[in-house]
C-alpha cells in the first residue's frame, strides 16, 4: 500500500473512516514558516461534513491537533504531525451489509487485493481520509502564498448544471473566494448556484446522487516547475487528482477540446507584456512540455456521483456467494463535489509546493 505522496515536500496519511482518529505527517516543510492551528482549522472547516442540507448528516468537528513540528508559531523543518479524532461514528448500518458488495465502491477490489479490510464506512478507501489531505494542504498553501502562488477551485458543473466562469476576474481573488464560499455548492456563478442546489436536493429526495466537475486555477506559478520526462508537472497533477476518491477524469487547459481544434487555433502565441514573455491565450493551461510556462495553471476534474445510495441495487453476498439486493442506509453526501473543492485545492498545493522545492524556487530554510 502506498500512503506517502511527494518527493521533498512529503505527506503520509493514516487512519480509517470509523477508526478512533485519522491524521497525517508532513515532512520536508521548510523551517521558519509562520503557521498556527487556526490556519489549518479554517481549511478543515471548509471540508467538514454536516454543514448544510446538501451534505452528509454525519457531524464531525474535525478539530485538528498539532503534535509536532511547530514551535512558537513557526515550523521547525521537522515532521509536522497532525491528528483529527473521529467522534460521530455509527457502524451499525454497515454491520448489517458487511458481506454485501456496495456497487460503485472500492470494497470488492480492496477485498480481492488485501483479503482482510475494515468494512466500516469504507475504511481507508473512504472520502473521510481526504480531511488529512486538507490539513496537509493548508500548510502547502501557506508556504506557496509566501512566494506569491495562490490556488482557487470551485464547482464548475453539478448534475449537468453549468456555471458561467468565463468572466471571473482573477485580479480580485479575495472577492471571488468570498463569492464561492457564500453558497453551499461553492459555485462562483451565483445565478446557477441555486439550480445546482435544487438538483442535489432532488437527487437526495429520490435516494440517489449526482456528480460534477471542479475547476482549479493556480496563479503566480513561476516558469520552470516540472521535471521531464517522468516527473512532469502535469503528470504529477494528474496523479494527485486521480488519487482523490470519486475522481474519474482530468483535463489540463482546454484538455479534450484541443482534440477538436486545428493547430493554428490550439497553439498559444507568444507575446511580450511588461517586459515578460507570456502567451496571448492559455489553451495549454500553463504547462508546456511538462514544465510551467508562467501562465495560470488551469485544470478540471470529473467526479462521479456518490456511490452509496438508498435505491435498491443488484449485488453479491460474498459470504454466501450468491446474487442478492442491497439497500444502503448510511449517512452519505448526495453530491460530493462541493466538499471536494478544498480537497482539490490542497492536492494542487501539495504538488506545487513539492515541485517548487525540487526546482529551488522555494528554499528548505526560510529567513
Amino acid at each position: 500500500m502506498m500512503d506517502t505522496f511527494g518527493n521533498i515536500f512529503r505527506v503520509i496519511t493514516w487512519g480509517e473512516s470509523h477508526g478512533k482518529a485519522i491524521g497525517c505527517v508532513v515532512d520536508g516543510c521548510p523551517s521558519g514558516l509562520e503557521l498556527n492551528r487556526g490556519e489549518i482549522q479554517r481549511e478543515l472547516d471548509r471540508r467538514r461534513p454536516g454543514k448544510s442540507i446538501i451534505s452528509t448528516e454525519r457531524k464531525e468537528a474535525d478539530k485538528v491537533e498539532i503534535l509536532s513540528g511547530i514551535f512558537e508559531g513557526k515550523t521547525l523543518g521537522t515532521p509536522i504531525s497532525m491528528l483529527i479524532k473521529n467522534l460521530d461514528i455509527d457502524s451499525s448500518r454497515y454491520e448489517e451489509i458487511k458481506d454485501l458488495l456496495r456497487p460503485g465502491q472500492a470494497e470488492f477490489t480492496w477485498r480481492e487485493k488485501f483479503h482482510f479490510i475494515d468494512w466500516r464506512g469504507g475504511g481507508r478507501a473512504s472520502g473521510r481520509e481526504t480531511a488529512t489531505r486538507v490539513a496537509a494542504g493548508a500548510i502547502a498553501k501557506k508556504l506557496l502564498k509566501r512566494f506569491g502562488i495562490e490556488i482557487l477551485a470551485y464547482s464548475k458543473e453539478i448534475a449537468g448544471v453549468k456555471a458561467d466562469t468565463d468572466k471571473i476576474d482573477l485580479n480580485n481573488l479575495e472577492k471571488i473566494k468570498r463569492s464561492i464560499e457564500s453558497n453551499p455548492v461553492r459555485s462562483p456563478d451565483l445565478k446557477v448556484a441555486k439550480e445546482m442546489e435544487k438538483a442535489i436536493l432532488s437527487a437526495k429526495e429520490e435516494k440517489d446522487s449526482v456528480g460534477g466537475i471542479i475547476e482549479a486555477i493556480a496563479l503566480g506559478v513561476p516558469v520552470g516547475l516540472g521535471e521531464p520526462v517522468f516527473g512532469k508537472l502535469d503528470a504529477d497533477l494528474a496523479k494527485a487528482m486521480m488519487s482523490i476518491p470519486a475522481v474519474k477524469g482530468i483535463e489540463i487547459g482546454n484538455g479534450f477540446e484541443l482534440a477538436r481544434m486545428k493547430g493554428s487555433r490550439a497553439n498559444d502565441p507568444f507575446i511580450i507584456k511588461n517586459g515578460k514573455i507570456l502567451t496571448a491565450t492559455n489553451n495549454s493551461g500553463g504547462i508546456l512540455g511538462g514544465i510551467s510556462n508562467g501562465m495560470p495553471i488551469v485544470l478540471r476534474i470529473a467526479l462521479k456521483p456518490t456511490a452509496s445510495i438508498g435505491i435498491k441495487q443488484k449485488t453479491v453476498d460474498i459470504e454466501k456467494m450468491e446474487e442478492t439486493i442491497i439497500e444502503v442506509k448510511g449517512r452519505h453526501d448526495p453530491c460530493i463535489v462541493p466538499r471536494a473543492v478544498p480537497v482539490v485545492e490542497s492536492m494542487v498545493a501539495l504538488v506545487l509546493a513539492d515541485h517548487s522545492m525540487i526546482s529551488g524556487f522555494i528554499p528548505r530554510r526560510l529567513d
